[in-house]
């Protein structure tokens, strides 16, 4: 996190203790990058560091050198404000289950980014572009139709922030858009119609969207069974997570050029190795999970932190709480 962003927090909310260290954290390679690379500590550092965990009641993010040993290193932590939306799978596997740490996610703040690239890759299809970068290419000036996203409909599979956003982006270009929900709930604007995916006629959309959480119920959700009921030349776009979707089945669906295109922030595995045939699929906008990495993505994330810190502070519920059992 910036040096000014955490000055900020320092300044709004006096009540805390705030401890910044960063040259004990990771390098991040990019503004907005919350992983980073790996830094080699002394001695002296690492039991600063194990210092500063052991006297912490609220953390930003896990902790990145032994996540896995929460509860000895950090035996006060009542507290992690997560910088990810979708933190399930991290918090399984650090071992964090009901009632023990309260995690909080960063839900919300990706949603317009991911909904700007959900909205770039479609319009590079429908809108041909790489024909026309072609076309210009060999100098050749054709006229003829096009196409538009106007009229179009598209079904968005979970209707947290990101895909409300996308919904309401989508509808914004005069695409008509329905949402998926577990429990028969109508989810109301921006979509036109609410239902379960199961009673949903995949035949009837251009576009689907996937921005559900990974969870046990959403691995694997969207099948090949689901991928053969989609509407030929129809658009696949994936902003949850790669095992949300049966990839192998994508791949031989744009290989037979049976859907238009498709555009993932996501893929299965991550990082994408060499050879995968991921990176020779056609009609394909791929991007390395890097889609709602933006400027203000920091700047977003402290405002929700302020207000989570006040509310923390004067006792009331926090934004984004997750819930180990649903996973999201």
């Amino acid at each position: 996190m910036q040096e000014e962003l955490v000055g900020r927090l320092v300044r709004e909310v006096p009540e805390v203790e705030v401890v910044y260290r960063p040259e004990l954290l990771p390098i991040p390679q990019f503004d907005c990058d919350h992983v980073g690379s790996a830094r080699e500590l002394t001695p002296e550092q690492l039991s600063e560091w194990r210092m500063h965990l052991s006297e912490a009641q609220i953390a930003f993010e896990f902790d990145w050198n032994e996540p896995k040993k929460w509860r000895e290193n950090s035996p006060n932590l009542r507290w992690v404000q997560a910088a990810q939306a979708g933190v399930g799978a991290r918090a399984e596997s650090y071992g964090h289950g009901a009632g023990q740490v309260q995690i909080t996610t960063a839900a919300g703040v990706h949603a317009k980014p991911l909904a700007e690239f959900a909205l770039a890759g479609l319009l590079n299809f429908v809108r041909q572009l790489p024909e026309l970068e072609h076309r210009k290419n060999i100098q050749q000036w054709n006229t003829g139709p096009s196409n538009t996203l106007f009229g179009k409909r598209a079904l968005v599979v979970g209707a947290g922030n990101i895909g409300r956003e996308t919904a309401a982006t989508l509808s914004f270009m005069g695409v008509h858009c329905d949402g998926t929900t577990r429990r028969g709930k109508d989810l109301g604007e921006p979509f036109e119609r609410s239902m379960p995916l199961q009673e949903c006629d995949l035949g009837d959309y251009d576009i689907v969207v996937l921005a559900c959480p990974l969870t046990a119920e959403t691995r694997g959700l969207y099948s090949r069974q689901k991928i053969s009921a989609m509407k030929p030349g129809s658009f696949l776009v994936n902003l949850a997570r790669g095992p949300v979707l049966d990839q192998d089945a994508l791949l031989d669906a744009l290989e037979t050029g049976r859907l238009g295109g498709a555009v993932l922030d996501v893929a299965d595995p991550e990082p994408l190795p060499a050879g995968h045939r991921l990176w020779r699929a056609p009609n394909l906008v791929l991007s390395p999970h890097t889609a709602a990495n933006v400027s203000a993505e920091n700047s977003r994330i402290i405002d929700m932190l302020i207000e989570n810190l006040r509310r923390y502070l004067t006792g009331e519920e926090l934004i984004n709480v997750y819930d180990p059992e649903r996973g999201y």
